[in-house]
């Protein structure tokens, strides 16, 4: 099997990706009325192309947990092939629902149900560990320093706040592309591991992901915008200051520890811990979208394997 249907469809859910979960970064300042959503949009493309490639130069922690996640041996190229097409899949789906699920998770469920259709001793159990931490610890986290922040923050000052959403959304945009980016590189490693062998990632590489995740962004998430900021939680500029405060300091934290987690996670637990009269309906349904998440993805790319491996 050639790399070239692999690289594309890594291409494709990076794309997906910044379509789906970049949009989160900013939920917060254009529903609230400080910013409109094209001059958002255009913000958080620059910021996640600024992540990815500034974050990859110093550090690839995160880069290297994700390659690090399973030994898929000989059928390398099918498995990759198997858990790109279950992630697309999924965020396509999520976005055409206006349901902000994280691709990260699907990306990281696609990869175990690859390795359990080859075998559950291809998968590394330390790894496995840092994931599921990281995922426990994004929610926890930005629900905490969400609310944290928002009961900190003196009333009024509501011109301060909206400025500070836009830093907030900025910072957030750049965290996205540190962390979602520093992901699709380690599978991007694991790829051309296939024809070079040995973990690298290089400077084009890093701008490659950095340019397609900027394009997914600008391209819209106009439907993710309005569940997040409009239809989940009541929003102000100081709530929504909180909001972006909190998942900043969560994914920033989660980065520098090596652990990879979820941009639309950490925002979206912050936004509820922030934000004033939750609708406790639209939660309940984003909650059981996550839950699926894992499961739904982890059987496509399993069952891919069985079947291209026939």
């Amino acid at each position: 099997m050639s790399l070239i249907p692999v690289l594309l469809l890594l291409s494709a859910v990076i794309l997906v990706n910044g379509w789906t979960d970049a949009p989160n970064a900013i939920a917060t300042p254009v529903c609230a009325g400080v910013i409109s959503f094209r001059k958002a949009a255009a913000l958080a493309a620059v910021c996640n192309l600024l992540g990815v490639v500034c974050t990859a130069a110093v550090s690839d922690a995160v880069a290297r947990t994700l390659f690090s996640m399973a030994d898929f041996g000989p059928h390398a190229l099918t498995a990759l092939t198997a858990a790109l097409a279950a992630t697309a899949l999924w965020g396509a789906l999520a976005w055409r629902f206006g349901i902000p699920t994280s691709e990260s998770h699907a990306l990281i469920a696609g990869l175990l149900g690859a390795a359990l259709a080859l075998g559950a001793d291809r998968l590394n159990p330390a790894a496995l560990l840092r994931v599921v931490f990281g995922m426990a610890l994004s929610l926890l986290l930005g629900w905490a320093l969400g609310r944290l922040f928002r009961r900190a923050l003196p009333t009024g000052h509501r011109s301060a706040y909206g400025h500070g959403q836009l830093l907030g959304s900025a910072l957030t945009a750049f965290l996205h592309g540190a962390q979602d980016g520093q992901k699709f590189l380690g599978v991007l490693a694991l790829i051309l591991t296939l024809k070079h062998g040995g973990y690298a990632l290089h400077l084009w590489e890093s701008l490659a992901c950095a340019a397609l995740m900027a394009l997914g962004t600008l391209l819209g998430g106009r439907r993710i915008v309005e569940t997040v900021g409009e239809k989940m939680v009541t929003l102000d500029p100081r709530s929504g200051f909180a909001a972006d405060l909190g998942c900043a300091v969560t994914l920033a934290l989660c980065t520098l520890l090596g652990l990879p987690v979820s941009t639309t996670h950490a925002k979206t637990a912050a936004i509820l811990g922030a934000g004033a009269s939750p609708n406790m309906g639209v939660a309940s349904s984003l909650t059981t979208a996550w839950l699926l998440t894992f499961p739904a993805c982890g059987a496509m790319a399993f069952i891919l394997v069985k079947l291209l491996l026939r």
